[in-house]
């Protein structure tokens, strides 16, 4: 028996390869499925099975490709209506792969048909559960919000993954493994562990979905108060995985086109489009083409395409490194944004020295920042309100990167902004989005708030 983890670290999330005696098995692919593919050919076996824990909001799946790949069979849990051939499983119903077996268990709370799946080896010992969203580790998924188009509240939701966790899962024996859907980082839970595999014995000791720290009433509450919007993608991300999508290779075919600097042109003044310039932010900031959004390929790339473009049907124009644009394009298609029209040959050498205008951005360090901090400067937040609530620079504005586009009005263009989110990367995106909205003087603080923490005496307000 084979169990191996395959852990995206943009999206934060975690597939699954299961094999014995020559067949496998996969728990939530994601879309591009190069890498099943090979595991399956190393290991001389054949996919029987991909199983999906509930329909993601966060990431298109690999569900459908690799089962017309492979001629594997799609299987989801009690309660889910795909629009394709599938096996909705019932509660407990056991699948054979070799020797081994998978249990499907009815886990609904993060979703009505979210679905765990637990793995007995050869002797008929349970080894390990696969809990998708249901529960992270030091967490659980948060009920998914998309839900609420279904007329099912959060609260309603969180009641019944409560009876999930503790009347499905805590019962278990301690010494199995859990593997999550997510780690820390996804939108998916609120305050997940970085590592990506525990025992539930651990788990029950430190999740406090878990080991007794609320009641349900208590529970509810907790899971459910400060819980953010859903970001306008995550339907989107739904109905694909629910309805059916174009594969990756095909969105490959027909995004990876090399664009001449007149074409280029001739296409970002087309409606409903952007570019979307993904290189490091040190170099962006530098020179970068007016109007351009950043959003680089060297941090939580796809999540914050998502967040902040929102509209998967948007029409993208790449600026990018050479080398980068297949990168690109290929996780831009995990969140389901199909409509890149090409990257431009040449990058932004090409548009620099054909002699178009540039745009640059500001940037300050810590220590810099600290020497203007008496002079009434303006300093606006970027992060997310949690990050905030663990302490802040006085008088600093808050505005979530996810809201800067729709929510600045209580800026003055006419004003000078120092912005910083964490670290430096939301920051940058923070900068250019109010650029083309016509702030033409925002600095970015460079290392972010961990750089001010760390680095200067300036005071830190705590809620």
């Amino acid at each position: 028996m084979k169990v191996e983890q395959i852990y995206t670290s943009c999206l934060s999330q975690g597939a699954y390869f299961i094999e014995s005696n020559g067949e496998a098995a996969v728990i939530d692919p994601l879309r591009e499925i190069s890498n099943y593919l090979k595991l399956a050919e190393e290991s001389k076996s054949k996919i029987k099975y991909v199983f999906e824990t509930h329909f993601h909001a966060d990431f298109i799946s690999g569900h459908l490709t690799l089962a017309n790949k492979t001629g594997a069979k799609i299987v989801y849990g009690p309660q889910a209506d795909p629009n394709f051939e599938s096996i909705i499983a019932e509660d407990n119903q056991e699948f054979k792969i070799g020797a081994v077996t998978i249990t499907a268990v009815h886990t609904p709370g993060h979703t009505l048909e979210s679905t765990s799946y637990i793995l007995k080896d050869e002797n008929g010992k349970e080894h390990c559960i696969f809990t998708g969203d249901t529960l992270f580790l030091g967490d659980v998924g948060i009920p998914d919000v998309a839900q609420r188009y279904m007329g099912v509240s959060k609260e309603e939701l969180a009641g019944i993954l409560y009876d999930s966790v503790n009347n499905k899962i805590k019962p278990l024996p301690d010494n199995i493994l859990v593997y999550p859907g997510h780690g820390a980082g996804s939108a998916c839970g609120k305050n997940m562990m970085k590592e990506t595999v525990d025992t539930l014995a651990n788990q029950k000791k430190i999740n406090y979905a878990l080991n007794g720290s609320f009641s349900k009433d208590g529970f509810i509450k907790e899971l459910t108060d400060d819980l953010p919007e859903p970001p306008t993608y995550f339907p989107s991300n739904v109905k694909l995985n629910q309805d059916g999508y174009l594969d990756f290779d095909k969105v490959l075919d027909r995004s990876l086109v090399p664009l001449q600097l007149d074409k280029f042109k001739s296409l970002s003044t087309q409606e409903n489009t952007i570019i979307l310039d993904v290189r490091n932010q040190d170099v962006f900031k530098i020179g970068f083409i007016p109007d351009s959004i950043f959003i680089g390929l060297n941090g939580g790339f796809a999540p914050w395409v998502g967040a902040v473009l929102k509209d998967i049907n948007i029409k993208i124009l790449l600026v990018c490194e050479d080398g980068q644009a297949k990168e690109a394009i290929m996780r831009l298609s995990r969140v389901g944004f199909d409509n890149c029209l090409g990257y431009l040959e040449g990058g932004f050498r090409m548009w620099k020295n054909s002699g178009n205008p540039i745009n640059t951005i500001g940037s300050a360090n810590a220590k810099e920042l600290e020497k203007f901090i008496n002079n009434n400067i303006n300093i606006l937040d970027v992060r997310q309100v949690g990050e905030r609530n663990n302490g802040y620079l006085k008088n600093s504005e808050h505005i979530p990167l996810a809201l800067i586009d729709s929510e600045n009005k209580s800026l003055n263009k006419s004003l000078k902004y120092y912005v910083h989110c964490a670290g430096g990367y939301r920051s940058m995106i923070a900068c250019s989005i109010l650029k083309k909205k016509g702030f033409n003087t925002t600095i970015d603080v460079e290392g972010g708030f961990g750089s001010i923490s760390n680095n200067t005496s300036m005071e830190i307000s705590q809620n």
